[in-house]
């Protein structure tokens, strides 16, 4: 989001383009002090328990949860472009970078193996996110359509809940896709391995989060569920009935260690950065907009994008793991009266409060607790409205977003994230490739020429058809366009003049380009010309300068529809008449 700097001198105000923190802490007013701190006080209650169970569905110990929430926080706030976005683990990205770590580390392999890498891992994010902000590539973002990110998103939240289930049920599975989840899950129930204090426990946390978020949306839902099962553990002595613990976390200052990765892992890590890069700035991206539009403030898409790679840069070197922004946590931050991003820095200090003075305080969390945040959290990724939205509006795009949705729960996380790009492409490929087609004519009552499907009654004038086509001309659809002109002059009568409505035609490429001019050629001995209105002027040079002014009549190019038909009504003494038309 866009800073209003008004004070600053030249120099400050130069670096505070690079480094928005900076001018922040120029122009800190001491009114926001108080709302800063009560919020990140606030904020640091979701932050905590979040981040551990982040950390865990990503496959890693809860502790880089924590150590990655700290510097990611630190690194947005001096790089990041909003006042009040929190950066840090993430739902969504969880299972990918799990889905990254399993094929290199092996399902239970070493945690330090698995930390080393989710920090390269971090690393790369990071690198691939500031690059991409410093060479203006926000438009990456749009890679990803509203229809393939519901399925994406509704797939994700299916693979999250399944991969959960063994933990709030208290026995953990093996399997490396949702369809060996799912069975392990089932086979573990029917074989007695539930651990009925877990899924007491792990229910109660789960059904607290979700009433409170429903109900009581101010309640720090995750905190008071996260407090009430710790109690639980006191009470009802549950590590004695089977229940895993989260244990004591290593205390001390995060450790500043150097990522690394061999040759042969660092080609898996880049291509698993590349996919959770295309997500991560999707999602900071929508987040960003949505908060801004709030304030009436502009988001700084390329500047949001570097800041998001600081954080993950940042994190790399303290045992962390890819982060992005959080809509739950900014709403929270929002609501508490967060000012500016010392918000964000005080929930960093305050659990590194914790992590040096009472790092026992989480020892007697229930891991089924930490599965069941991870639970309420798969199921706010789900947005089943917006499937029914699509299934009544749009059927092919609802099969896009089921075909996403499919190819996240059936092939995995990252085959499915690529997929998901893949049908956006396609997606608005299909639509230059085969774009609408119209024929038009003149409607009573009415100014211009509109749709024959629309008004089948419109007048027409004998002899002249008027097409449009809703697409640039380009390599892909060009033998549909030509294909579409020669059906419209094999009419009987064949049509003397045909007419194309070109202003939807922003581009013509040299495919299309020697195209017209064959087609020109081939309908003039037919007896039927080709004939242009409303061309833009940057595609009518296009046109000069391909060499086409000659063989394409320069007489039969129009600047509206009006000139044309005005043009060929002199030549042939044409008048409108009515009828039912069928376009070809």
């Amino acid at each position: 989001m866009a800073d209003r700097r008004t004070s600053l001198d030249p120099a400050m105000n130069a670096a505070a383009r690079w480094i928005p923190g900076l001018g922040v802490a120029s122009g800190y007013r001491r009114t926001w002090l108080a709302k800063d701190v009560v919020a990140g006080l606030v904020l640091s209650t979701l932050l905590v328990p979040q981040g551990m169970a982040y950390a865990e569905l990503a496959g890693l110990p809860p502790i880089t949860g924590l150590y990655t929430t700290v510097f990611g926080l630190l690194g947005y706030a001096l790089f990041g472009a909003s006042r009040i976005l929190v950066v840090g683990p993430d739902s969504s990205l969880g299972p990918m970078i799990a889905a990254v770590l399993i094929p290199i580390v092996g399902s239970g392999g070493d945690p330090a193996v698995a930390m080393g890498l989710a920090s390269m891992l971090a690393l790369l994010v990071g690198l691939t996110m500031t690059a991409a902000g410093i060479a203006k590539l926000g438009f990456i973002a749009d890679l990803l359509s509203q229809p393939t990110q519901i399925g994406y998103m509704n797939g994700l939240a299916v693979t999250i809940l399944v991969g959960q289930l063994p933990k709030l049920f208290g026995f953990s599975v093996d399997g490396d896709n949702l369809i060996s989840e799912a069975a392990g899950f089932v086979r573990g129930v029917a074989g007695g391995e539930t651990v009925p204090a877990a899924l007491a426990v792990g229910l109660f946390t789960l059904t607290v989060i979700v009433v409170l978020q429903r109900w009581l949306p101010k309640v720090p839902a995750v905190l008071v569920a996260v407090v009430g099962a710790i109690a639980a553990t006191w009470l009802l002595d549950l590590g004695e009935r089977g229940v895993q613990l989260v244990g004591p976390l290593p205390a001390g200052f995060p450790p500043l260690t150097l990522p690394h990765a061999s040759w042969s892992q660092l080609g898996l890590l880049m291509v698993g950065a590349v996919g959770i890069t295309v997500v991560s700035l999707t999602d900071t991206i929508s987040t960003a907009s949505s908060f801004a539009a709030r304030s009436n403030q502009e988001v700084r898409a390329d500047q949001e994008m570097k800041g998001v790679g600081a954080a993950n840069i940042a994190a790399s070197f303290f045992q962390g793991f890819p982060v992005s922004t959080s809509g739950s946590r900014t709403a929270v931050a929002e609501q508490s009266g967060a000012r500016t991003q010392l918000t964000g820095v005080v929930g960093a200090a305050v659990i590194l409060v914790m992590l040096l003075l009472t790092p026992g305080l989480l020892r007697d969390l229930p891991q089924p607790a930490l599965g069941a945040v991870v639970i309420a959290a798969s199921l706010s990724l789900a947005d089943i409205p917006g499937t029914v939205r699509l299934w009544h509006r749009r059927r092919l795009e609802f099969l896009v977003s089921l075909a996403a949705f499919l190819g996240v729960a059936l092939l995995g996380v990252l085959p499915g994230i690529g997929l998901a790009v893949g049908l956006s492409v396609l997606n608005v490929f299909r639509r230059v490739w085969w774009p609408y087609q119209a024929e038009l004519g003149r409607t009573t009552g009415l100014q211009g020429y509109h749709d024959l499907r629309s008004y089948p009654e419109a007048e027409r004038l004998p002899g002249l058809v008027m097409f449009r086509f809703d697409a640039p001309l380009i390599f892909a659809n060009a033998r549909v366009f030509r294909d579409q002109i020669r059906r419209l002059a094999r009419r009987d009568p064949a049509p003397r003049w045909i007419v194309l409505a070109a202003e939807p035609v922003t581009d013509v490429d040299t495919t299309a380009a020697d195209m017209l001019e064959a087609l020109d050629r081939e309908l003039n001995a037919r007896g039927t010309s080709l004939v242009f209105a409303e061309l833009k002027d940057p595609v009518r040079r296009k046109i000069d300068r391909y060499g086409l002014a000659g063989p394409l009549d320069p007489a039969h190019f129009f600047p509206t529809l009006d000139d044309a038909v005005a043009a060929y009504r002199v030549r042939t003494g044409a008048t409108w008449e009515r009828g039912v038309i069928r376009p070809g």
